[in-house]
């Protein structure tokens, strides 16, 4: 069912042009979690097609993914945590968990929201910790686009160099994926190694 949804949206909405990228990201970044690249990769073909222009399609992008950050940050700011903490214990979270979530984030949200937008499965949620635990605005509308316009980027330069090549797509996106986790766990490394060093 999601499949076809999905699929439903890509070869619909694609179609639209820049708007059909913008509102792709949105929902990826917010409603359904289905995978970015299924939009930026061909959209980076059509670039370099000379179908669409690189800039546009990362603004689109980059924007689509920001507006579909501030809606899970912003239900989760103004209503999630009254939610949490009047049902949470149904789905075992207790108000001492919310409030260890919360002083996590108020000391760690940059480089969480940063992070997160670059692993797979957690760059959609990332958004919602932000949101309960009142992250200031500024701070996470700069640390989302870092890493959603850095994932971003990848993407559309991975289809604009490759073409349509569905094997060597993969095996790339593979390698990539990869990298940038080595990468995330070397900036979480050098992250707290910061942080002891400050606290000693």
């Amino acid at each position: 069912m999601l499949a076809d949804l999905v699929q439903w949206l890509v070869q619909n909405i694609l179609e639209m042009g820049y708007m059909g990228i913008f509102l792709l990201m949105l929902v990826e970044s917010s409603f359904i979690p289905f995978p970015s690249e299924i939009v930026l990769i061909p959209a980076g073909y059509l670039v370099q097609q000379g179908e669409m222009n690189m800039g546009l399609v990362f603004l689109a992008a980059l924007f689509g993914s920001l507006v579909g950050a501030y809606i899970n940050y912003f239900l989760a700011f103004f209503v999630g945590r009254a939610i949490l903490m009047r049902y949470g214990k149904y789905i075992f979270i207790s108000n001492a968990a919310m409030e260890k979530m919360e002083n996590f984030f108020q000391a760690h949200g940059p480089i969480s929201t940063f992070t997160g937008r670059l692993i797979p499965g957690i760059r959609q949620l990332i958004s919602i910790p932000a949101g309960l635990s009142k992250m200031s605005l500024m701070p996470f509308t700069f640390y989302t686009a870092l890493g959603a316009g850095a994932w971003s980027m990848v993407l559309i330069l991975l289809g604009y160099i490759l073409g349509d090549n569905q094997e060597l797509i993969g095996n790339y996106l593979h390698q990539i994926t990869l990298g940038v986790l080595a990468l995330i766990v070397l900036l979480l490394f050098v992250y707290i190694r910061r942080i002891k060093t400050r606290n000693n």
